[in-house]
């Protein structure tokens, strides 16, 4: 393979990798799993999931579960559904399972964020509270500091 040919492919398999992304985004609610993902971009399971990977820093399950984390933490800001209610809006099947993520995830249960979140949300403006309630994917992650000029 010339190095031009390998830059396409690479290029083909990004494109590929950012509309499973895309469907994830769209799709979260719905049962999503790695084979479907990957039928539906012409990859194997296995690779897709080595790509986006490699691509995203995470697999795509653990992108899936985010973006449903992130949907539940906004509706039990809003307060009007309870947990379970939530856990199956979003697309999880198991309240074990969305529980221990969301734990993960937020760092509180999801019952304590209910309670908790809507205490400290009062009076502030949607868009804030999203930008400041986002889950940090990969546990892993270090916190950025802010560059001071």
């Amino acid at each position: 393979m010339t190095s031009s040919s390998a830059t396409e492919q690479h290029l083909r398999d990004l494109a590929r990798l950012r509309r499973v992304r895309d469907r994830i985004d769209r799709e979260y609610a719905r049962p999503l799993d790695v084979e479907a993902l990957a039928r539906g971009v012409n990859m194997s399971a296995g690779h897709l999931s080595r790509q986006f990977r490699r691509a995203y820093g995470e697999s795509p399950y653990s992108y899936l579960m985010t973006r449903r984390i992130e949907r539940a933490m906004a509706l039990l800001r809003r307060g009007d559904l309870s947990v379970t209610e939530v856990c199956f809006e979003v697309g999880c099947s198991s309240l074990g399972t969305f529980s221990t993520r969301f734990t993960e995830l937020v760092g509180m249960p999801p019952s304590v964020y209910r309670r908790e979140a809507a205490l400290s949300a009062r009076g502030l403006p949607t868009c804030v509270v999203k930008q400041v309630a986002r889950p940090v994917r990969n546990r892993e992650a270090r916190a950025v500091e802010p560059q001071l000029a």
